[in-house]
């Protein structure tokens, strides 16, 4: 159950069940006139006007009414007079308000100030209870009509006026939360807290991101008694047993009147407590448990230790307490963190973990808090299995939503989900919720995203079927140190890509930075396995046994290697390809879940020099791709000129690997520059040399040149639009974003598109 806040900036109709007039739930400022004993008057301000059948006091400012303070004030209703005292703001209303200690928070820290008495006028059941008759038994909102017409009878109504305010709703009824004096249990904290700080500031107890440690510091300087008790059906019952003598005992009237209580495990040992404290037999007390529960925040702060069996030296609670890492979301620090460790540390006199970690709180892909009133709550269930629109219809129905809840959630799904949400599996969705943004933002989750990574799954299963199918039957691999001597430079690359992978996967663990983890991998699986390696070994699968030998053993190493570096994100996926994957003689795990994760120790084989060369070698691929799209040619033939030696070496080795990467024709290294032919350098020593037989340069740059036109304008319209003066306060952020986005996407066009317009005409 929550109690959300309602902000209303003027008198506003709910329409309540708990009311027969919808209007006589709104919440405008009324005044009343109060008179002094001795005949003095002023107006008081309110915004529950039926309250003021338990006004004690009226507070007034001593600049304003000051000729009040300390007099005695009659009230209107009730055989009743208080007084009048300083501490209100003149701006506010009239000047003076009442004081109803029993039903609002800030006049009941005034009644604790001035030690005023508490009158309930409010029954459980949300009726008045107080000795005016005409009043009594009546709903609260029904009743604030009647005192309105009883002030006018009396002449001592002073109308009312428009006030903005928040008011706290419940989320299932919809009914306005009304505060209620009751006998609580409290504990006390403020020395549980300054332990709690101590910990977090000495380094004993670690909290990420460090952003959170502020708020920390905030909830605890400031902590108050921690009422613990609920008035609920659930829960542990609070081990509180009120103590009475039994009929006949002389002590009996007494014992009753000073309402005194003990506390104990059991029925016993709290019945063997009383009668030690008051110095009689066992037989003459009795017992009677209060009824309360404890607070489930309470219960849920001793589970570190509570589920080990504590109170009990247990051997699990000696073997798992303390834990090393707790992660939970950043919304509950206070409620469910900060009290495992003030119990932790009381209970036990040890911290329950190490480490905090604050997850990011998941949103919809707006930017909107989940909510059942926007209709934009998510069930990952359906992003798992998927779910039509009309599936996710019906389950509305099921749901014990009000009828409008019900029409806002059905409009929200038609404009996210017009065609239902694609079924995506639990390994995309986890995997997705690890890629987004930095530590402690918010997760604006799109499931167009999440359908993304259910593609990159794919991407992962198909490289490990193209895998098994290079593999012949029986394969056995062998151990590195075999095969690292016979390896090709994209062999090389590979495992060197891997190792520094692995490096980047280990340093993102220990900082909690999981975007960069899962960039890590998913540049590894596709950039760089796939896109390439793949791709490039597919002629040597073809070639000599001992050169397809190598590759293949590689290749498993590879995908062994990525296996189990994303087995924590995609454990279904990981499980299902580890279980198909020959295994090398010195390792035979059961199950990826016991597999050692991959180290720097394991896979030693970065080469950064290599891979700065294997890198100029993929520009040259991605500039040949670049020209044969722009230019509408499906193969073309080039040549590279190299004025370094060992360069060269490298390039000439790789111009094969080149050739099947960019689909051309022909890639071949040459000493002279070649003639017709379009030029682009590459490095400061390396060019490269596109043929201009297969170019229809007037077409092609007659194309190219109104692509150019076309994204000028485009990007034009946009920078006219964000150049009005009020584009910052007016257009709403989203669409700014979009913006933002679509001026940095034509303007990479614009440039490459030019480029491309220039080579032509140098090449003329």
């Amino acid at each position: 159950m929550e109690f959300p806040a309602m902000e209303l900036s003027s008198c506003t109709g709910l329409g309540l069940r708990t009311s027969k007039d919808a209007s006589s739930t709104s919440r405008p400022l009324d005044s009343l006139k109060v008179k002094a004993v001795k005949g003095h008057e002023t107006s008081a301000a309110t915004t529950r006007i039926r309250t003021m059948l338990g006004d004690i006091a009226i507070a007034v400012h001593p600049d304003d009414v000051n000729h009040l303070i300390g007099q005695k004030v009659q009230h209107l209703f009730v055989d009743r007079t208080f007084t009048a005292s300083e501490t209100v703001d003149k701006d506010f209303g009239t000047g003076a308000v009442k004081v109803t200690p029993a039903h609002d928070f800030n006049d009941y820290d005034l009644g604790e100030r001035y030690s005023l008495d508490s009158v309930t006028i409010l029954g459980g059941d949300g009726t008045i209870d107080c000795p005016v008759p005409r009043f009594n038994g009546l709903r609260r909102f029904d009743a604030r009509l009647e005192v309105i017409d009883a002030l006018k009878e009396k002449g001592l109504y002073g109308g009312q006026e428009e006030h903005a305010m928040v008011v706290p709703v419940c989320s299932r009824s919809s009914d306005i939360v009304e505060p209620l004096l009751k006998e609580q249990w409290f504990a006390r904290c403020d020395n549980l807290a300054t332990q709690a700080i101590a910990a977090v500031e000495s380094g004993e107890l670690s909290i990420c991101p460090k952003m959170h440690c502020k708020t920390w510091q905030h909830w605890l300087l400031n902590i108050r008694d921690w009422c613990i008790s609920r008035q609920l059906w659930w829960g542990h019952r609070i081990p509180a047993y009120r103590v009475s003598f039994r009929n006949g005992h002389p002590k009996n009237q007494k014992a009753d009147s000073e309402n005194m209580w003990v506390s104990g495990r059991c029925y016993q040992e709290a019945l063997e407590k009383a009668a030690a404290q008051l110095n009689v037999n066992e037989e003459h007390l009795e017992l009677t448990q209060d009824d309360d529960v404890l607070d489930t925040w309470f219960s849920s702060a001793l589970f570190p230790f509570a589920v080990h069996g504590w109170p009990s030296q247990t051997d699990d609670l000696d073997r798992f307490y303390p834990s090393t890492l707790l992660e939970t979301g950043h919304d509950i620090i206070f409620f469910w963190v900060a009290r495992m460790v003030m119990m932790g540390q009381k209970l036990t006199g040890r911290l329950p973990f190490k480490e905090v970690y604050f997850h990011s709180m998941v949103r919809d892909a707006h930017g909107r808090k989940m909510s059942k009133s926007l209709g934009n709550v998510i069930d990952p269930v359906d992003v798992i299995q998927g779910a039509s629109l009309e599936d996710l219809h019906a389950r509305l129905e099921g749901n014990l939503l009000d009828p409008a809840e019900k029409e806002r959630s059905r409009r929200g799904q038609a404009a996210d989900y017009p065609r239902g949400i694609p079924e995506c599996g639990t390994d995309a969705l986890r995997f997705t919720l690890c890629t987004y943004k930095a530590q402690g933002e918010d997760v604006n989750l799109d499931v167009n995203t999440v359908q993304t990574y259910r593609f990159f799954c794919n991407k992962i299963w198909n490289a490990a079927l193209f895998t098994l199918n290079a593999l012949p039957d029986n394969f056995e691999p062998s151990p590195m140190s075999e095969m690292l001597a016979d390896c090709s430079i994209m062999d090389r690359w590979i495992l060197s890509r891997l190792s520094d992978t692995t490096a980047t996967i280990y340093n993102g663990f220990q900082g909690y930075d999981f975007p960069i983890i899962t960039s890590a991998i998913h540049r590894f699986w596709v950039q760089n396995l796939c896109d390439v390696y793949l791709e490039s070994i597919k002629l040597s699968l073809r070639a000599d046994a001992h050169r397809a030998w190598v590759s293949r053993n590689v290749l498993l190493t590879c995908v062994d290697g990525g296996v189990r570096l994303i087995s924590p994100f995609m454990p279904y996926l990981s499980e299902e390809i580890f279980q198909r994957l020959p295994r090398r003689p010195e390792r035979e795990d059961p199950s990826i879940c016991v597999a050692p994760y991959p180290t720097t120790e394991e896979f030693p084989m970065f080469d950064g020099s290599l891979e700065e060369r294997v890198a100029l070698s993929l520009d040259i691929v991605n500039r040949i791709r670049s020209i044969q799209k722009e230019f509408g040619i499906s193969k073309l033939s080039g040549h590279i000129v190299c004025n370094n030696d060992d360069l060269r070496g490298v390039l000439s080795q790789l111009c094969p690997t080149m050739a099947t990467l960019s689909s051309c024709r022909k890639l071949q290294m040459t000493n002279q520059e070649p003639d017709r032919c379009l030029a682009t350098t590459v490095a400061s020593d390396c060019a490269l040399f596109v043929e201009m037989e297969y170019i229809d340069v007037p077409r092609v740059l007659e194309r190219l040149q109104a692509k150019l036109a076309k994204t000028s304008t485009g990007l034009k319209k946009i920078e006219a639009q964000r150049s009005i003066d009020s584009y910052e306060d007016k257009v709403p952020q989203n669409i700014r974003e979009k913006h933002d986005q679509q001026v940095e996407v034509l303007q990479a066009d614009s440039a490459r598109l030019s480029a491309a317009v220039a080579m032509l005409k140098t090449a003329r």
